[in-house]
């Protein structure tokens, strides 16, 4: 099961509405967050929902390896 699906079932489970509603709830959320958030990670967003988080965890992996570096973290030798 993806995770999209897995949201719209949630939101069913916690406030009654109709799966047609619950559906809507989630694409007005994911459009939200598309046209919000920088590129790099509106394109991942659908990628997500469908489970396929391997190339985002990649991305978090590299910035966060980054951000350590620009922080003074710990850096790989």
């Amino acid at each position: 099961m993806s995770s999209g699906k897995t949201l719209v079932e949630l939101i069913r489970e916690k406030t009654g509405v109709s799966a047609e509603q619950a559906q809507q709830a989630v694409d007005v959320v994911v459009g939200f967050l598309k046209d919000k958030l920088p590129e790099p990670i509106a394109t991942q967003i659908d990628q997500v929902l469908k489970g396929d988080i391997g190339a985002l965890s990649e991305q978090i992996d590299a910035a966060k390896t980054l951000l350590g570096g620009l922080l003074g973290g710990k850096k790989d030798s």
